[in-house]
């Protein structure tokens, strides 16, 4: 800004009253319109993003550094590990100066560099801002590569199939379609999952290689709205699995892959409030199917059960409950299985022999981390154990340390370092790592994963980001990010607090948070803050915080409740016009959020929400500064919820806090921009908005 010249303005969203009467309640809305008027949103969005550049301007330095920074400890070249899949052993690798990664392969006994690359990322995003790939499976005569690309960000995949003996794509395309795939055996017919006009996933079909999509047979389809539909193959290969979910009820389909032109057949008929799920063990007539549920279970156990016969009244237990833990997922190789699980909080391996039932816990090792088998569907990680490998990969970690791939033997849980992740720049130990333990207003304790530097002293000067989510028994597990030491490095504490609403302490820790619970998940996020203040690790008047999506609800909720609290706030793609959208049937994924948030068509529901939803509730009085993001092309949160809370903020601000509106108006998706740089700057942008408002600016 030149001197003497005016400061600028933000936009003043035009008031247009309208009038919602239920259950007895009159609620008027200035901004309803911008659910209506797309035309009228899109200049007003465009205003905001002028005005958000205008005045973030003078942050230019301040990101430069800090993306210069985050860059340096992401290696500019580098190669995952390699996994065997049939004849071939598969890796990625990232190219110095490209965004995106490339898929490889070469063959036993050779060498990284003698692969051949089968797809390139950076060719197909050439031309495009945005790229994410839904579904990368190479068919089991490894002749074919399916794989789904969507350049908008708005999850609708365009599904392709790629020849890997020649390396072009054949002619037939699929124009919608959504995650998960499953190839038949013979490699001549693969099978997908398409979504609705409302984003929801409702149908399996099955495309034969060589015929137009206008061919695709229906195999399957889920007419409820309230469930969801996933696809996945066994590891075994023998089976696809098709899974129709709701919140707390599960019904699973299988298909033989080599007679995919079947009809899918049932495990167990669905019955309310009981989850399944499954993994495959071959065998004779069959083999067997391992079944984690919480029938009769309510941390659920493992059962196990005949291919042939699938029924619930053939299920047998293979391990009891624990009510101290709870089972996730079992993943089955040929001789042993892997099951997940969650204790005190924390991610834990248990290793069961097939042959003699006896089991074996394989812990991270590492202080405040996690261990988890080696991500099946990363970008960095593309291809899965085999199912008769003799060991696996599993991959440990934390907020400090960066991710090491260890090879586990599983007969006698021998590991063996394959890869550490390269960061440049970085010295672990230079920085610590914890949990601590907040209590709720109720007498719960509440974990809270912190990191600092070594050299930060306890003495209740540090400023803090604290980050958190809290829905869905989704898991925020403490997994390292280049971002981190940037803040670190700047004096700060970084948290994230494992709050209800979240998985962290099992089934019974999200039912806490749910519903007409969902107030404890706000709660618990500010007794997280008030404990990090109260016992010296942080400056009371220094903490910012931040969240994403349900994250996003939870920051627009802390904003309300508890505006003296906070420094700074950053919601991103926040979920804070609760009852509006939960209202609206047509609003992409609402009817099948119902279970997770409630029902505003019940007055009992409609009162609960209506007490915490952040654009029915903005508070009185002095603000902290914030920073709310959106996407137009994003579908799981409509970029008109941010836009209108922000409007209404700023109409009855009765202070001089910041409140800054980020729309992304470009190709950008519900989890932000894509490439591997374009996600640095925009985290860098986020950082400097955090550093600035918290005065952590220097190093």
């Amino acid at each position: 800004m030149s001197e003497g010249s005016e400061p600028a303005q933000p936009p003043v969203a035009r008031k247009q009253p309208t009038t919602r009467e239920l259950h007895g309640v009159t609620t008027t809305d200035d901004y309803a319109w911008m659910g209506a008027d797309q035309a009228g949103l899109l200049a007003y969005l465009q205003a905001e993003r002028h005005y958000y550049d205008t005045v973030t301007a003078h942050s230019a330095a301040l990101r430069n550094t800090l993306f210069d920074e985050m860059s340096r400890r992401v290696p500019a070249a580098d190669s995952s590990i390699s996994s065997r899949h049939g004849a071939w052993l598969y890796y990625t690798r990232t190219v110095e100066a490209k965004q995106y990664s490339q898929l490889l392969r070469h063959a036993p006994g050779t060498s990284q560099a003698d692969a051949d690359v089968l797809l390139d990322l950076n060719a197909l995003a050439e031309g495009s801002d945005y790229l994410a790939i839904g579904v990368r499976e190479v068919s089991p005569n490894g002749n074919l590569l399916a794989y789904s690309v969507d350049t908008d960000g708005d999850e609708v995949y365009e599904l392709r199939i790629r020849d890997l003996t020649t390396g072009t794509d054949l002619d037939e395309r699929i124009p919608r379609s959504y995650y998960g795939c499953a190839w038949s055996a013979d490699s001549t017919a693969v099978l997908y999952v398409v979504h609705d006009q409302a984003y929801r996933p409702f149908q399996v079909k099955r495309h034969r290689i060589g015929q137009p999509a206008s061919d695709d047979v229906l195999v399957f389809e889920e007419p409820d709205e309230r469930f969801d539909v996933m696809l996945y193959a066994t590891r075994s290969g023998e089976l696809a699995v098709i899974s129709t979910d709701n919140r707390d009820t599960s019904e699973i389909w299988l298909l033989r892959t080599d007679d995919v032109d079947a009809a899918p057949v049932v495990v167990a008929a669905r019955r309310p409030g009981i989850e399944y799920s499954v993994d495959h063990v071959s065998g004779a007539d069959g083999g067997e199917l391992y079944i984690v549920t919480n029938d009769e279970a309510a941390e659920f156990r493992l059962m196990r059960a005949p291919v042939r016969t699938p029924g619930r009244e053939h299920w047998v237990e293979a391990l009891g409950e624990n009510p101290a833990e709870r089972l996730v997922t079992v993943d089955a190789f040929s001789g042993h299985l892997v099951l997940t699980l969650r204790r005190d909080g924390m991610q834990l391996l248990r290793v069961m022999d097939l042959a003699t039932g006896s089991v074996r816990d394989e812990p991270a090792q590492v202080p405040a981390g996690t261990i988890a088998l080696s991500a099946n569907d990363e970008e960095s990680e593309p291809i899965r154990d085999e199912y008769d490998a003799a060991a696996v990969t599993v991959v440990i970690e934390s907020l400090i340390e960066p991710p090491s791939w260890w090879s586990l033997d599983l007969a006698t849980g021998g590991r063996t370092l394959r890869k550490t992740q390269p960061v440049p720049s970085y010295t672990s130990s230079d920085y610590r790592t914890a949990r601590v333990h907040a209590i709720a207003d109720d007498g719960v304790e509440v974990p809270v994963t912190i990191a600092y530097r070594a050299d930060t002293p306890r003495d209740g000067t540090a400023p803090c980001l604290l980050y958190g989510y809290g829905a869905y028994e989704a898991v925020i597990d403490p997994t390292y990010d280049p971002k981190f030491a940037s803040l670190l490095d700047r004096g700060l504490v970084y948290g994230i607090a494992h709050i209800r609403g979240g998985g962290e302490g099992g089934r019974n820790w999200w039912q806490q948070g749910r519903l007409r619970n969902k107030r404890t998940t706000f709660t618990d996020f500010i007794a997280a803050a008030e404990m990090l203040a109260k016992e010296g690790w942080v400056d009371p008047d220094r903490i910012a915080t931040r969240g994403a999506s349900a994250g996003g609800l939870l920051q627009g909720a802390v904003y309300s409740i508890a505006p003296n609290r906070w420094r700074a706030v950053v919601a991103e793609v926040p979920f804070v016009d609760v009852v509006t959208t939960m209202l609206d049937p047509s609003t992409p994924l609402t009817i099948n959020e119902w279970d997770e948030w409630g029902d505003p068509r019940n007055p009992e529901d409609f009162e609960y929400m209506l007490s915490y939803s952040p654009l029915d509730n903005v508070p009185a009085g002095p603000r902290p500064d914030l920073l709310a993001t959106g996407s137009v092309h994003d579908p799981r949160v409509m970029i008109r919820e941010p836009a209108k809370w922000v409007a209404k903020l700023r109409a009855t601000a009765t202070d001089d806090s910041v409140v800054l509106f980020r729309p992304a108006l470009g190709s950008a998706s519900h989890g932000g921009p894509s490439g591997r740089y374009d996600r640095l700057r925009y985290q860098a942008e986020v950082l400097a908005f955090v550093l600035e408002a918290l005065g952590a600016t220097g190093v």
